[in-house]
Formats: structure tokens, C-alpha cells, sequence
């Protein structure tokens, strides 16, 4: 029987749907939201890092937040190793059993300890020793973030990454991305100006701001020229940016970025809908390929999992749900639409960018990355609605709306950064705020000017595995906070054991590879010390929650 790509999509919203109506339901039935309890955006509301925002608000901002590359690259990759259907299935029964849950109980938990970072989390939980081991193993991750999602950014800035590859358009694609992209966080500045000392309606700021997000994507077409540098240029310029960024008051940037970047997303996923629809796609792919691809990533197991982490599970999410989102909650039945279901929404972005690769030929995807079959495979889909004619700017369009999607997470992740530094230290002062920043963005910056152009290839499998054995350590600290609560454990308990002996799977094969003798100064190399760090890491942690299960933890600071 053949399947077709509407029937597929249908399937999946319809799965998605259900997840969040009834295992969403279930899972916030084992947490008794109670809105009666004040949040800590309530308590403290300091006007800075605590703000209570509405929930439609502030689920564009996170959502926005933790929708970058990894939803749309992971898909795409995966695809051409082992087919469409794997890597539909676990997205689909991943997002809504593992994925999800882990976003909705960090979120939960955080709100639940004042809203503390998961780091903080652990320590309360598990004793000091977990928490600097976390602390420690959070800042890997999330150096990596910084250093690949930096190093894409610059990169299409000059034109060069291969979202615009072969695109002859009559403009400078770079320039073009670059001016958008600064013109966007200008009017984001804009807007959060207008919304806190002018208090419109949010239905006004919409009408206004959102079509003016897509007037500065006309604008970058048309003066496409005005910002043109090299890109360690543009690397330099977009940490100092993460920099400012990360100490800039949340309902000053953070918040009206994230807003408007939501909205970009949704008028990707509506486009998507559109074309998939109404487009008369054909599937060109097959559903399966194979068990065994070449290389050691080549695996099925366990690299689909690692390969496509954000669509399905992502240990940076529970950064953001804990780091800033939980800071924002204005009341606490808020979590469930914020957090389950923004990891919904992008279990979708990731379907959307599964279909691009489906509908392509072989031919069309070699010596391709998944920029570019995004970008064309969006353009397709938006020449559905304003014509053949204008496939070129739309195709332009989608890899603008890309590299959107990268760029809005990197001031959050240096935000994030910021935020573990002044709890590892104590530095709650101002002063203490601009060195952590500093801190986390030099280091970034170290290893991009290091590498070159193109870090991002090298590092983006270990990101992947990192980022999903974070996601596995924070449902090992949230299992024992609801055991010592009283509450049921299971729903988090399993997914936390599944994604554990994945990514210590693939932590394994990776620094088998990379450590073997003579070992030569290199990334590879890097990565493979860097695989043995984050084993290590685990295993104490692991071993500290064994004991916290017990009734034995270690001693608290």
C-alpha cells in the first residue's frame, strides 16, 4: 500500500493533537497545578529576569527559543542514512512520551523551587557534589550551543553557509540575511519599548510588528549591500551581541524577540501545512534504507536518536524552561501550554523539515546540506501560494526563515550561561552578571577563531548527544524529586533510562573512535576528551541519584 505525504502529515497532527489532549492531561493530573499559589514571576516580579506574561506571549518567546537548527537539520541528516519512517516514528512517539514530558516537568520544577536552574534543582535533590558535576556538564553543552549555532550564523551572513549555495539571486544573499536579522532585533527593541511604558493591547503589537518583521526581510533583499563583512567578522560581532543581549532586561529584547520569532515560525509551519497539503508532492524517498550506514554514525542505533535530538527530546530545553521561561509563568496551569506544548509545536517544525527531504529526488539532495534542502523545499512549498514565478525569492525566503531560527537562540543560551556561572559562584551583583557573560561568550569566540570557518560540521554529532544525555540527567534529578514528593515516577523514570543507555551508547562509540593511538591535536580529537568528560560526569551523577533514591544523599551545600 502506498502511502502519501498529506496522509502522513495528517496522521502526525492528528497523534500530536491527541498526545497533547490526553498523555499532556494525564502528566499534568501527576504535578495538581494549583493557580492559587502564587509563581515566582508573581512573588518577585522585579520588572528584569521576573515578569509575569501572559501565556500566548510567552509561548511564542519560548517557542522561538528552543526552535533553532536542531529541528530542522537533525530530520533532514537522518532521513538520507535510514528513511523517512524511523525517523517519523521516533520523532512522533518521542516528542509526546519523552520530549515533552521532559520540557512540562523541568518547567514544573523550576516553578516549583522559585525558579531555579535545573543545576540548582539537582543540588537541592542530590547533594552538592551532583551539582557541581551537572554545573559542569551544563556548561559543555552549552559552549557547544554557542560555538555551532555562532559559526552558522556568521556563515550566512557572508552568503557562504549551504542555505544559499547555489540560489543565483540578484541580490547578496548574506548581506540580505545579515541587514534582516539586525533590523529585526532593532524593531524587537522597538516593540518591547512600546509594550512596556506604552501598554497597548497585544492584538495592536501584533497587527503592527508582525508584518513589520516580514517588511525587514523585503528591506534585506533590497539593501543587501549596507552590511557586508567577512566571517570571523561576524562571528566577533554576533558574541559581542550575545553579550549585550544576555545582561539587556527580558521585556527589552528577550521577550518581544522571541514574540516575533515565534511568528516566523508559525508562518513557517503554516506554509508547510499549505504545501503539503495542497502542493501534490510526491514521496521520493524511501521509508526505510538501512540498519547500518557507512562510518560508525552510521548506525541506527544509536545515532537516529542523537542525530535528530531538538523534534524529539532536548536537554536545552530544560535550560530554557528552568533558566527563563519558568521566570515568566504568571500562574502555573500556564506550564502545560508553554511547556508541553511548545515541544509539540516543534516536533512539527521537525515533521515539516522531514518533508522537504522527502519530496526531494537523490540527485537533488547530493552534495547538499540541510540548509539548503530546507530553504528549497520551503520555497516549494510557498510558491504553492504566490506562484511559480516567485520560486526564487521563496526559496530565499526559507533560508532566511533557517537561519532566523539559529540566531534567536543564541542571546538565550549566553543568557543561560550567565545564569549557571553567578549560581556556581554566588555572584549576584551586576558586576558578577557582566564577568559570567564575559566568561561565556570569550570561550566561544577561543574555539570559533580557532577552528575556522565551518566548526559547526565538526562538532554537531557530540552536540547532539550531549544535548540529549542532558535531557536524561534532568529526568534522573526530577525522578527523585517526585519520589521524595510522594508522586509517581514512571513516566519520567523510563524515558529517563531510554535516552540515558542511548547516549552513553553513543558517548562510547564516539570516543572509541576519536582516542585511538596516535592520537593527532585536532577537533576530533577534542571531541573525543570531551566524550570522555561527559561519561564521567554521568556516571557521578548517576551514582549520586542511586544514593538520593536510597534516602542517603550527599551532603547539600
Amino acid at each position: 500500500m502506498t502511502v502519501s505525504l498529506p496522509q502522513i502529515a495528517l496522521v502526525a497532527i492528528v497523534g500530536l493533537a491527541l498526545g497533547y489532549r490526553f498523555y499532556g492531561r494525564f502528566v499534568a493530573r501527576q504535578y495538581a497545578l494549583d493557580d492559587a499559589t502564587p509563581t515566582p514571576a508573581v512573588r518577585v516580579n522585579d520588572g528584569d529576569d521576573f515578569v509575569p506574561t501572559r501565556p500566548f506571549y510567552l509561548l511564542g518567546q519560548h517557542f522561538s527559543a528552543i526552535a533553532a537548527a536542531g529541528p530542522i537539520a537533525g530530520p533532514i541528516l537522518a532521513c538520507q542514512v535510514f528513511g523517512w519512517l524511523p525517523c517519523l516514528l521516533w520523532i512522533g512517539l518521542g516528542v509526546v512520551f519523552i520530549g515533552a514530558v521532559h520540557d512540562f516537568s523541568s518547567l514544573v520544577a523550576s516553578v516549583r523551587h522559585g525558579g531555579k536552574s535545573i543545576a540548582e534543582i539537582v543540588r537541592l535533590q542530590l547533594g552538592r557534589r551532583a551539582w557541581l558535576a551537572v554545573m559542569a556538564f551544563i556548561w559543555i553543552a552549552l559552549l557547544y550551543v554557542i560555538l555551532a549555532f555562532t559559526d552558522i550564523t556568521a556563515s550566512t551572513f557572508v552568503g557562504k553557509t549551504e542555505d544559499l549555495e547555489g540560489l543565483a539571486v540578484g541580490f547578496n544573499p548574506g548581506g540580505a540575511v545579515a541587514l534582516a536579522s539586525v533590523l529585526y532585533l532593532a524593531l524587537s527593541v522597538v516593540m518591547g519599548l512600546v509594550e512596556r511604558f506604552l501598554k497597548p493591547p497585544l492584538w495592536l503589537s501584533t497587527a503592527v510588528f508582525v508584518p513589520a518583521t516580514l517588511g525587514v526581510v523585503w528591506l534585506g533583499t533590497q539593501h543587501s549591500t549596507w552590511l557586508v563583512a567577512s566571517s570571523r567578522t561576524w562571528g566577533i560581532a554576533i558574541l559581542v551581541y550575545c553579550f549585550v543581549a544576555s545582561l539587556t532586561p527580558v521585556w527589552a529584547l528577550l521577550q518581544p524577540r522571541g514574540y516575533l520569532g515565534g511568528f516566523v515560525l508559525y508562518m513557517a509551519i503554516a506554509v508547510g501545512v499549505v504545501g503539503i497539503f495542497f502542493g501534490g508532492f510526491a514521496i521520493q524517498q524511501d521509508a526505510f534504507k538501512t540498519w547500518q550506514g557507512p562510518g560508525v554514525s552510521g548506525a541506527l542505533f544509536p545515532f537516529l536518536f542523537v542525530t535528530i535530538a531538538c523534534g524529539a527530546c532536548s536537554g536545552f530545553h530544560g535550560l530554557v524552561c528552568s533558566g527563563t521561561t519558568s521566570k515568566q509563568i504568571a500562574k502555573e496551569s500556564d506550564c502545560r501550554v508553554v511547556g508541553y506544548g511548545a515541544m509539540l509545536l516543534e516536533a512539527f517544525v521537525a515533521l515539516i523539515a522531514l518533508s522537504t527531504v522527502m519530496i526531494a529526488t537523490s540527485g537533488e539532495l547530493a552534495g547538499k546540506g540541510p540548509g539548503v534542502v530546507y530553504g528549497q523545499g520551503l520555497g516549494r512549498y510557498l510558491a504553492v501560494v504566490i506562484g511559480e514565478k516567485h520560486l526564487l525569492f521563496a526559496t530565499t525566503f526559507g533560508a532566511m526563515a533557517f537561519s532566523t531560527f539559529v540566531f534567536d537562540t543564541l542571546d538565550v543560551s549566553t543568557r543561560l550561561g550567565r545564569y549557571i556561572l553567578q549560581e556556581l559562584f554566588g555572584w549576584s551583583s551586576k558586576a558578577g552578571a557582566i564577568v559570567a557573560t564575559a566568561v561565556t561568550a570569550f570561550l566561544p569566540l577561543v574555539f570559533l577563531l580557532a577552528a575556522g570557518e565551518g566548526a559547526y560540521r565538526s562538532f554537531w554529532v557530540l552536540f547532539g548527544t550531549s544535548n540529549q544525555l542532558l535531557a536524561a540527567l534532568s529526568l534522573l534529578g526530577l525522578s527523585v524529586w517526585l519520589k521524595r514528593s510522594g508522586k509517581r515516577t514512571a513516566y519520567v523514570l523510563v524515558p529517563m533510562a531510554f535516552v540515558l543507555a542511548i547516549t552513553v551508547w553513543s558517548l562510547l562509540l564516539q570516543a572509541s573512535v576519536t582516542l585511538r593511538w596516535p592520537m593527532r591535536l585536532g577537533t576530533e580529537t577534542l571531541n573525543g576528551f570531551v566524550s570522555v568528560v561527559l561519561l564521567g560526569l554521568a556516571a557521578l551523577l548517576v551514582v549520586e541519584a542511586a544514593r538520593a533514591w536510597r534516602g542517603r544523599p550527599a551532603t547539600a551545600a
